[in-house]
């Protein structure tokens, strides 16, 4: 198989549209030796490198002016080890191909965010993560990894070898390297009880503590311009396999979820007033439901109506307080918000730039259709995140630059510092990294 090149690519967007790049040229590598001398043709010719995944991030990560790296040959299984319990996958694997074949093999990640197109490398390295008391983001569950650094040699790293690279490069928003192939931790596939049901605002925040303890993954779903709240609970089960029935789940993930939250979308862009009234209605329109089924099924769900993001975590303490501050801000403005706000949590871990490195944090995330005006909103909400200490996702849409972030992670300049040994001439630089890592 040999390497992909067009010297003219036309332009690359990302998966909401916000974001548009002109490369001078594309390669879809088929090797790791492929990428390594990509990378070292981009430096004779003086030009950055990016690689792409699915253009799932909402920030321009891995917008590039230069050699834009497509990743869809490296892709599937490399090895799984039973005794060490791993998995090693190439890095442009999609998480639903991954998913998929570790089920097969009766395998299964410990958790996962909530959508699984993304690439494994393109998630894992903007801190993609899903809810949890115990156990944390995907890139908390590496265990090794290998990348092409900046002069196209490839170096690996776990917490044996380079140890130093292993601790920032497991979320590394494409600043150290090229992330060639990913060894997760894996267990053997297990069963998940989820227990949807509708709450109110004032119930969900004054019990918030008591739900986050009882249950190894809570999540809800907050409507603005209502006091109405979806709760998700999953928890591991003994079975039986209890799964959503297609009919059901045809109604309620289609054609509610996606096909009438569209519909509800769209016209509320043509007639915002009718906001309002569009969220009272979709806040009531699911009923409760329990279903078993292996862990991406229950973690999962598709998401057609295409919107745009910014998340913030926040240590878990703040939670309740600044949620009900962004419900406050909300109630008292003239915005008009159709997407529901999303939360979720995380434990503390020990990966450098991870939002929830050294403590235990909560996930506040705002949405807007997209389409529809998000600044207003997203800088009124920013302003009451960034008061409680919030970091915000990698890859969703925020304005912090490096001066707010060397204050917000401790170990910012471990992080910088690395960089400038890894990669001096910033082959791996673009805008949005001089924003927030430094030039």
């Amino acid at each position: 198989m040999s390497t992909t090149v067009s010297e003219k690519s036309g332009t690359w967007r990302n998966w909401a549209g916000n974001v548009t790049a002109l490369p001078v040229r594309e390669v879809t590598p088929a090797s790791v030796d492929e990428l390594s001398a990509a990378v070292r043709k981009a430096a004779e010719d003086g030009l950055t490198v990016k690689a792409v995944g699915t253009g799932h991030s909402f920030t321009a990560a891995a917008a590039t002016d230069g050699v834009l790296i497509r990743p869809q040959l490296l892709t599937g299984i490399r090895k799984i080890d039973r005794t060490a319990m791993t998995v090693t996958v190439e890095a442009g694997t999609p998480l639903k191909r991954l998913n998929l074949a570790l089920a097969r093999e009766g395998l299964s990640l410990t958790n996962m965010g909530d959508i699984m197109e993304q690439t494994v490398s393109g998630a894992t390295s903007t801190g993609t993560h899903g809810t949890g008391r115990d156990s944390a983001s995907i890139a908390a569950q590496i265990k090794g990894l290998e990348l092409v650094t900046a002069d196209g040699s490839v170096l690996t790293c776990s917490e044996s070898e380079n140890p130093e690279v292993f601790a920032s490069a497991r979320i590394g928003i494409g600043a150290l390297g090229i992330v060639t192939a990913i060894t997760f931790s894996v267990e053997p596939v297990f069963l998940l009880t989820a227990r949807e049901e509708p709450m109110t605002f004032d119930k969900v925040t004054a019990d918030f503590e008591e739900l986050f303890t009882e249950n190894e993954h809570f999540e809800f779903y907050w409507f603005p311009h209502t006091g109405n709240c979806n709760t998700k609970r999953n928890n591991r089960s003994a079975g039986p396999e209890n799964p959503v029935g297609p009919v059901r789940g045809w109604i309620e993930d289609e054609f509610l979820s996606n096909g009438a939250f569209q519909v509800a979308n769209l016209l509320g862009r043509v007639v915002p007033a009718a906001i309002p009234s569009i969220a009272g209605f979709s806040s009531r329109v699911l009923s409760a439901r329990t279903y078993t089924d292996i862990p991406y099924k229950v973690f999962t769900s598709p998401r057609r109506v295409r919107f745009v993001e910014m998340e913030y975590a926040v240590p878990r303490e703040a939670l309740v307080e600044t949620l009900r501050e962004l419900k406050a801000m909300v109630d008292s403005s003239t915005l008009r918000v159709s997407f529901p706000v999303e939360v979720r949590t995380a434990p503390a871990d020990d990966i450098t730039l991870s939002t929830a490195s050294g403590r235990d944090s909560a996930y506040i995330a705002v949405h807007m259709f997209r389409g529809t005006p998000y600044q207003a909103y997203f800088t009124a909400a920013e302003r009451i995140f960034t008061a409680h200490e919030g970091r915000p996702h990698w890859g969703k849409v925020h304005t912090r630059d490096a001066e707010y972030f060397s204050k917000a992670y401790p170990r910012f300049g471990e992080f910088t510092a690395l960089r400038d040994r890894l990669d001096p001439d910033r082959r791996f630089a673009n805008d949005y990294l001089r924003r927030v890592l430094g030039s």
